[in-house]
């Protein structure tokens, strides 16, 4: 005979906090914002031996202006919970309140298990009318909150400076997923990374700071689930609090992602997010409505003006949140500062962030999310990278955001590919971008720090991919190869894709190497991509965001050209770490040195001498050299580049009057050391780089 389950006890409750909040005297607080809603019912699921079945209903009967709330003693540990709302169902003014669709609380802090999409949570029917399917079986629900002690042992932000900053990008899942010493129990989850394995492959190979693929709990796409597939990379967030839970190996997200934070701290090394502000996983009208659009659509979403009931999308993800919006910013904030406050985060990378300024729709640095992020007492000392770009009118800010934000630098990105590929007139451009892109962010004040310098990410080709096709490869997602950038300025070196002929192979991992050094010796922040160290490969696929497999782990399978590159890689990170002049916190001024009559940095043509305008705009790859020219005591830095498809000779410059030594070499990475007097000269082969030291 089943046991009754106990019957819950309604009290007079608190409009604030949102969300649920555990009691100190017992049960737990409700409250969830809605303006236009009638009534909001709380949904419990209660029963363990059929935990999908809804087992008690109550209305929250408290309202304090937008905010609906209530107590609730009784409930039973483990029990999981929901939201329905009912108010006006009238599309053609922006309303979509149906009370057949369980929504989730927009603050849960802990989702029960993976969140998958289902016809049911369809709200709309094709004709606009409302789809009475009950979604309660198959929508996200979280878990009631008990009280959460959680022993920080007095953890304390590293604060590493942005100059000083090393950040790599992994995904929680695929960086230890197939690791070997990571205990096969963990792998593939927090507590994966926060192995001792993990973090300690991390901090030697010179990283200071994990910039995580987006760990907010996040839905799966119907249209994938259609093709067996998933949504890997986690773009499609439903969640603002909850950290995913398939990446949980304990059962306990919150706990072990504190875990793991606390975990990097004691090495000294940050945490950061991926996080996606921007759109949600309730995409278009037609889209699941799981979440926001079914409390309070008009309020959350950008909505065409004068036509409240369709989506301004500059996103290309189905809607677009409206960060102007009083109530989408506050939940915005809210969220920023738990994962701050509570979770112990060092910082945030907003996924197209200039949706997040637009204000209504163009947009603007003084925007109401940018001015409630400088006033605020934590999250302004917080790290904060944009990706600078969406997909609306004008979307390309690069260089325009406020003035404490970092931005991620895509043409860093893209003149650097350019020219080591051996585009003429590029030299210019790529000079700028290895000096900290001044003409881009200089005229806010702002210093090279603020450049996020990156070759590769995510979203594209791995760099060996990179140097190894010049077509993408998608075919494995299901959309006829149509998915994914075509516009990759990669270059394949003769053959697409693996090839035994050994030349292509030299070249392919001398590029690899221009690459690697170009983007940690350039003044900024270097932006790695985890796995390129180690020359991971996806087979030419430059959207893995659905491949939940091999394809898009990292291989620790190590062949001896992969540990090359990855000991090739941390020394040059070392040699970034212990030479100041290519982490400074200004930009070059041109201030002549009263000893040598020499520039803090100037340019030099092949033959030793200064490069004039005429010089820099020729029709064919460039080759040039760089001198960094230490004016306090400190040793100057000369930088050779020869994306040329032929050897170049290069005299060294006829000031310093010093002796000159190999540091880096990319044709013959271990042939360092060698000393050169003033004057003389040397050869780089076809499409390399050296790196000399005065001595």
């Amino acid at each position: 005979m089943t046991t009754p389950l106990p019957e819950p006890v309604a009290l007079p409750g608190q409009p604030f906090p949102l969300g649920a909040t555990p009691l100190e005297e017992g049960g737990v607080n409700f409250a969830v914002s809605s303006q236009y809603a009638e009534t909001v019912t709380l949904c419990l699921f209660s029963d363990p031996e059929a935990p999908w079945r809804e087992t008690h209903r109550i209305v929250l009967n408290g309202r304090r202006g937008d905010t609906h709330f209530i107590a609730v003693s009784g409930i039973p540990e483990g029990t999981r919970y929901g939201y329905r709302a009912s108010g006006p169902w009238k599309p053609e003014q922006g309303h979509f309140f149906n009370s057949a669709k369980l929504l989730l609380d927009p603050y849960a802090k802990h989702i029960d298990g993976a969140s998958r999409y289902s016809p049911s949570m369809k709200a709309v029917r094709k004709d606009l009318s409302p789809n009475t399917a009950d979604s309660g079986h198959h929508a996200p629900v979280a878990f009631v909150p008990a009280p959460d002690p959680f022993d920080w042992e007095e953890d304390t932000p590293p604060g590493i400076p942005m100059t000083d900053s090393v950040i790599c990008e992994l995904h929680v899942k695929g960086f230890s997923k197939l690791n070997p010493a990571v205990p096969d129990a963990l792998r593939g989850s927090y507590a994966g990374l926060a192995d001792q394995a993990s973090i300690q492959y991390l901090k030697e190979l010179g990283i200071t700071t994990v910039q995580l693929l987006p760990i907010h709990q996040h839905l799966d796409d119907g249209f994938l689930i259609e093709r067996g597939l998933v949504n890997y990379w986690g773009y499609n967030t439903i969640g603002f609090f909850a950290p995913e839970a398939r990446y949980a190996s304990s059962g306990d997200p919150v706990k072990e992602f504190r875990d793991m934070v606390k975990a990097f701290h004691r090495e000294g090394m940050e945490v950061i997010l991926d996080v996606v502000y921007n759109h949600t996983c309730e995409a278009g009208i037609d889209g699941p409505t799981c979440l926001l659009r079914g409390f309070d659509n008009l309020c959350y979403y950008h909505n065409v003006p004068g036509k409240p009931g369709l989506y301004w999308d500059s996103t290309g993800c189905g809607n677009s949140v409206d960060a102007s919006h009083p109530r989408a910013l506050r939940l915005i904030m809210d969220s920023l500062r738990y994962w701050v406050e509570e979770m112990h985060v060092d910082g945030f990378r907003f996924d197209l962030a200039v949706e997040l300024g637009r204000s209504p729709l163009s947009f603007d640095r003084r925007a109401a999310f940018f001015q409630a992020i400088h006033q605020d007492p934590v999250l302004s000392r917080a790290k904060m990278i944009a990706e600078p770009w969406d997909l609306g009118p004008d979307g390309y800010q690069i260089g325009n955001f406020p003035t404490h934000w970092a931005e991620l630098n895509g043409r860093f990105r893209d003149d650097a590919r350019r020219f080591w590929r051996g585009e003429p007139k590029v030299m210019g451009e790529f000079a700028s971008r290895i000096t900290g892109s001044e003409s881009l962010f200089a005229h806010n004040r702002r210093t090279p720090g603020h450049s996020v310098n990156l070759i590769t990410s995510h979203d594209g080709f791995t760099l060996n991919d990179l140097v190894s096709y010049e077509e993408k490869h998608n075919l494995a997602n299901g959309e006829r190869n149509r998915d994914g950038d075509s516009h990759n300025l990669s270059w394949n070196h003769g053959v697409e894709g693996p090839t035994d002929d050994p030349d292509i192979n030299t070249l392919r991992l001398r590029q690899i190497r221009n690459f690697l050094t170009t983007l940690i010796c350039s003044q900024g922040v270097p932006f790695l991509l985890a796995g390129d160290e180690r020359l991971r490969t996806q087979n030419g696929n430059n959207n893995t965001y659905c491949q939940d497999n091999e394809l898009s782990w990292i291989s620790w399978d190590e062949s001896s050209e992969a540990k090359a590159m990855r000991e090739f890689t941390a020394s040059i990170f070392k040699f970034r770490q212990t030479h100041p002049k290519l982490r400074r916190i200004e930009f070059f001024t041109g201030a002549i040195d009263g000893d040598t009559h020499l520039p803090d940095v100037c340019w030099l043509r092949p033959d030793g001498e200064i490069k004039k305008a005429v010089d820099w705009n020729g029709k064919k790859p460039g080759a040039f050299a760089m001198l960094i020219h230490s004016q306090d005591n400190g040793k100057s830095l000369l930088f050779f580049f020869n994306a040329k498809p032929e050897a170049v000779t290069f005299q060294f410059p006829k000031k310093p009057v010093c002796q000159w030594a190999s540091v880096i070499n990319t044709e013959a990475p271990d042939k360092i050391g060698e000393k050169r007097k003033p004057e003389s000269s040397i050869d780089l082969c076809a499409h390399s780089l050296q790196v000399w030291e005065e001595s």
